[in-house]
């Protein structure tokens, strides 16, 4: 008797990567586990938005660095993935009693789970990375993928022009099929990109899968090895433009942007009764922040029992975090726990979890009015480091 019930579609979230240009931040966790905003971590995203858009099966593909990510997630009840008829499932790498190895790409990955998909029987899957911020209604792109009877629909954003070459890039024809796709050109023909986010149709996708890991010479990615077979066979292939908020966050720059962002109006919103795309996060049940009367506080995101005794401007400031009296934070990021004390002053920086930065010494600086047009540099303080004052 089969223990599952068929479910139309499946979601597979990619999460065993190790975001090696987050440096210091993924040393000792996986990038899904990585805080956001003042509360939240990159993959409450993909969660849910799996369970706004009505998606309760859901299979989570862990590798580097799990123990933090997996005890987050636990059975999923903060996003509503924890009924019986479906819910999260952990999938890690598994020995069989023929062999055993790591995900060795995001194809291999789903390839290792095909057995996991087929007891739900499913006629889609959806596969999605964890760790871009956005808020997107899944069911509005699987309906397109149904209307157009595609094989598999990208899901696409604009970008400029430089941004581009850190993506797959795709050119779309009649009816927004898919014409080219190029994974990150040197010279980007399009700047429409690859949100990472596709919708297969499974049946096709299980007989690519099994063709890729047959292929020795693969690179058993989705960007790399699975899209560019299907486009060399011409199944039917559409993007799904999405309009709104999108950050991909896989450097440090990028990451501070994203925090940034919600200092501004451009960023996303959080937290509306009226929304139907909420962004739900496992609740640490955290006392409120303190604000003392010697605080100076403008344009700043706090986060539970954080205690603020100096000045924070235009900042995002974790739970637990504190910044003494005569401290000055501008333009950062306090991740959890961290301690900013006495007299110093920290400005445009991430500052990891624990870490403390001494009295009276200086991290990060403003950027350089002579080159407006550049980006700031940001500077990236490791979990648990003491900054001390230099000599």
């Amino acid at each position: 008797m089969c223990l599952y019930r068929k479910k139309e579609c499946v979601a597979m979230l990619l999460a065993g990567g190790q975001g090696s240009r987050l440096y210091s931040l993924t040393e000792a966790t996986a990038k899904p586990a990585i805080p956001y905003g003042g509360k939240y971590r990159l993959i409450d995203f993909a969660l849910s938005n799996c369970a706004n858009s009505g998606l309760d099966t859901v299979g989570v593909l862990t590798q580097y660095r799990p123990q933090e990510l997996n005890a987050y997630i636990g059975n999923g009840q903060p996003w509503d993935l924890d009924s019986n008829d479906g819910g999260v499932f952990i999938l890690p790498p598994y020995m069989t009693s023929r062999a055993g190895e790591w995900y060795k790409g995001s194809a291999n990955s789903v390839y290792q789970n095909i057995d996991f998909v087929e007891r739900f029987s499913p006629d889609y899957v959806i596969v999605l990375g964890c760790d871009n911020i956005y808020k997107m209604d899944y069911s509005l792109m699987l309906d397109q993928h149904k209307k157009k009877g595609s094989t598999v629909t990208i899901a696409v954003t604009d970008v400029t022009y430089e941004e581009a070459k850190g993506f797959g890039v795709i050119g779309t024809g009649e009816d927004d099929r898919i014409a080219f796709f190029e994974e990150k050109p040197e010279q980007p023909r399009s700047t429409l990109a690859s949100m990472g986010l596709y919708v297969f149709t499974w049946p096709a996708l299980r007989e690519y899968l099994i063709r890729d890991e047959n292929n020795p010479a693969s690179a058993n990615d989705f960007g790399k090895s699975i899209i560019p077979a299907m486009m060399a066979d011409g199944v039917p292939m559409h993007v799904h433009r999405f309009p709104g908020y999108w950050r991909d966050v896989g450097t440090v720059e990028s990451l501070w942007e994203a925090n940034m962002d919600l200092l501004g109006e451009d960023g996303l919103s959080f937290g509306e009764e009226s929304d139907s795309l909420r962004i739900y996060t496992r609740n640490l049940l955290d006392a409120p922040h303190y604000l003392a009367p010697t605080a100076e506080v403008s344009n700043c995101i706090l986060g539970g029992e954080c205690e603020i005794y100096g000045a924070v401007e235009d900042s995002v400031v974790f739970n637990g975090a504190m910044v003494e009296e005569g401290a000055v934070v501008r333009h950062s990021v306090l991740f959890p726990n961290t301690r900013v004390k006495r007299g110093a002053t920290v400005e445009y920086a991430l500052v990891g979890d624990s870490a403390v930065v001494a009295p009276g010494a200086r991290v990060g600086a403003p950027p350089d009015e002579s080159a407006a047009a550049q980006p700031p540099k940001i500077t990236l303080i490791a979990p648990g480091a003491t900054v001390a004052v230099t000599p």
